[in-house]
């Protein structure tokens, strides 16, 4: 949103780390520039990727990278050739305010600081100074409106893009209609869910989890994580063929972007986030061998 209110026009695609490739492949044909928002880079496709970063730049393509999450492990992102805004500590709404501000009215601030909430990275220095100019009740309740609502649609592209055009021109989250009962859905959803894990969930020596929660697979991980009392939450769905992961860790000794990385490669998958929450794509043949791999290395790092 921040970017399209800079910009003033352009086209707005979602994507995921592991599709992200197959994505920019497809969908960039003539345009000049383009903007990667909040993706993390991941090992599955990352040689192709660099290949195909290299031929768009060669052709005069300019691509800017905004993002907060670990870089790759095997390849660093100062090798891609496009402008790289990346901070680890800091939220990618917060870098992308910074690096378009001088384009943006300053009101777009509080845009800004709905993604650093939805991020849990509202501490920051840049983030604590915005807020002196907004009633933090406010703020607040916005983007608990708009995080909860967009959690509801995860799939549902077009209306995505409408919140984000709705978003760009500074309006409340609450003044969409479809946001604010989408975000109550989800509430009464989640809480469901939270309700219901006890007794769905599963545990193994070191990590807890749970298969297809009716609900955000990220709220599922951290309860689970919570009730049976382990070191690491996992909920997962399955997508056909596919096991899809939401990980959450509450210790420090565990580093879940290096763990996901290296692990998920073994058995044919993807993974990668931040070091207290990533996610997986793992084949779901190989579901339960990934698990018991994930365990046995959560419990060589704990002791």
């Amino acid at each position: 949103a921040l970017t399209l209110a800079a910009i003033g026009n352009g086209k707005v695609f979602f994507t995921h780390p592991v599709g992200l490739y197959e994505d920019i492949l497809h969908n960039i044909k003539h345009e000049n520039e383009v903007f990667i928002l909040d993706i993390a880079l991941s090992e599955k496709h990352l040689e192709e990727l660099l290949k195909l970063i290299k031929s768009l730049s060669e052709r005069g393509v300019e691509i800017t990278y905004i993002d907060h999450h670990p870089e790759p492990l095997s390849v660093r992102l100062k090798e891609f050739p496009m402008t790289i805004v990346h901070d680890e500590n800091v939220s990618t709404s917060e870098l992308t305010f910074k690096f378009f501000e001088n384009m943006l009215d300053n009101d777009m601030s509080r845009v800004a600081i709905y993604g650093a909430i939805s991020d849990y990275l509202d501490e920051t220095v840049w983030v604590k100074k915005a807020l002196e100019n907004w009633d933090k009740r406010t703020i607040y309740f916005e983007a608990g409106v708009l995080s909860q609502g967009l959690e509801g649609a995860r799939k549902l592209y077009d209306f995505k893009r409408r919140v984000v055009k709705h978003l760009s021109e500074n309006r409340l989250p609450s003044e969409m209609s479809e946001l604010v009962i989408r975000a109550l859905m989800e509430t009464v959803s989640e809480e469901e869910m939270r309700l219901s894990i006890k007794d769905q969930a599963k545990a193994l020596e070191n990590i807890a989890y749970i298969i297809n929660p009716k609900g955000s697979l990220t709220r599922a991980a951290t309860y689970v994580k919570a009730y049976l009392r382990k070191p690491i939450g996992i909920a997962i769905e399955i997508r056909g063929n596919i096991a899809i992961l939401s990980v959450r860790c509450s210790s420090g000794k565990i580093n879940l972007n290096v763990l996901l990385r290296k692990v998920a490669l073994e058995f044919e998958g993807s993974g990668g986030g931040h070091p207290l929450a990533a996610g997986a794509r793992i084949p779901f043949e190989k579901l339960d061998m990934f698990l018991e791999k994930l365990d046995k290395e959560v419990g060589s790092l704990l002791s």
